[in-house]
């Protein structure tokens, strides 16, 4: 007993010697990912010319860097940093390495929603008001993942007190509901739609303007700034309620702020983006691996790791098949499905053993 509880200071030791450095290194790679965005793409840019279009020259330059990659660039460090974000408190909350946000219903709701959208919106609203705006799909499909999350909350919350085992089941039902009624939209929905629905369904960032990134960041920024405060109770958690609660624990008022950050945030960069997986599942998973479980780390951690990863993976998509786009969610299934593989025959081999 006495050794196990001295080995239990000296790994958080060890893992506090590595995260200083670590966490430079994540900034290192941020900043390494930006300068590559701004620089490459279907037309090359060299980053003198990027630093005189960001430092006000005039021209072709400032029109492509101002107008078209910094608001994308921003758009994918915002949208990355919630995805991983999401994930590690996801993770935290369930006390499970395989969780992700679309667990509680967001990406099941926001899709749902923007099916409807592009489908009933054309047959009901437009012969009624005319062509729909572009924001109107936004909008449908973060009001779709909120409400969905919302009424998953509702149902697994009894007498003050949520189960989240209640909530992943309802979740993984909806989805599976979700699925059969996007598919029923799918089989109504002309070429047109099918195309739009297909495109959103692989998430893109191509779409990404100045008004998209004021719109996502009032939603995502307060979220990374208030889940750093969640790290306590989340570290308290994972040694189960009883545990957390007799340490002082507020554990329903975590839950339900995680389960909230969670819902905005994950619902805003579904809208603004499409579906992007793996990324909650893949960033804070790694970072565990590299650094252990403290969520005083693994939260700001997996912000900078994140937006790296999806900003980088963004790059790649723009300039793979230029001046082709490739859909930025083929890109992330493609790094993350092999992980996520390796992590369960990890997993399985660890309990054989």
């Amino acid at each position: 007993m006495i050794a196990l509880a001295m080995s239990v200071p000296s790994r958080r030791s060890r893992h506090h010697v590595r995260r200083w450095p670590l966490i430079t290194a994540l900034i290192g790679l941020l900043v390494a990912m930006c300068v590559l965005a701004m620089s490459l793409g279907a037309t090359g840019i060299p980053l003198a010319r990027v630093a005189a279009a960001l430092a006000g020259a005039a021209g072709g330059d400032a029109l492509i860097v101002l107008q078209v990659r910094l608001p994308r660039l921003c758009l994918g460090l915002l949208i990355g940093a919630a995805l991983a974000v999401s994930g590690a408190l996801m993770q935290g909350l369930f006390r499970n390495p395989l969780a992700d946000p679309g667990l509680v219903g967001v990406s099941a709701g926001a899709a749902l929603a923007a099916a409807a959208t592009i489908v009933l919106g054309d047959a009901l609203l437009v012969p009624l008001v005319g062509p729909l705006p572009f924001g109107i799909l936004p909008v449908g499909a973060f009001a779709g993942g909120l409400l969905t999350t919302l009424g998953l909350y509702f149902v697994a919350t009894r007498s003050g007190r949520t189960s989240i085992a209640t909530m992943l089941l309802a979740g993984v039902a909806f989805g599976a509901l979700a699925g059969a009624v996007m598919g029923l939209f799918s089989y109504l929905s002309d070429d047109r739609q099918l195309r739009d629905l297909s495109f959103w369904s692989l998430g893109s960032l191509s779409g990404a303007s100045w008004v998209k990134v004021a719109t996502v960041a009032p939603l995502i920024l307060p979220m990374l700034i208030a889940s750093p405060f969640l790290a306590r109770g989340l570290n308290a958690l994972s040694l189960g309620e009883a545990e957390a609660f007799h340490l002082g624990i507020p554990v329903q008022r975590v839950k339900a702020l995680a389960i909230l950050l969670v819902a905005v945030s994950v619902g805003a960069s579904v809208a603004s983006a499409g579906m992007i997986g793996f990324v909650g599942i893949v960033v804070p998973h790694v970072l565990r691996l590299m650094a252990g479980p403290d969520h005083r780390f693994l939260l700001p951690a997996s912000a900078l790791l994140g937006g790296a990863l999806l900003v980088g993976a963004d790059t790649v998509a723009r300039t793979i098949a230029a001046p082709a786009e490739l859909p930025i969610g083929i890109l992330t299934a493609a790094i993350g499905a092999p992980f996520f593989l390796w992590l369960l025959l990890r997993r399985q081999g660890g309990v054989s053993s």
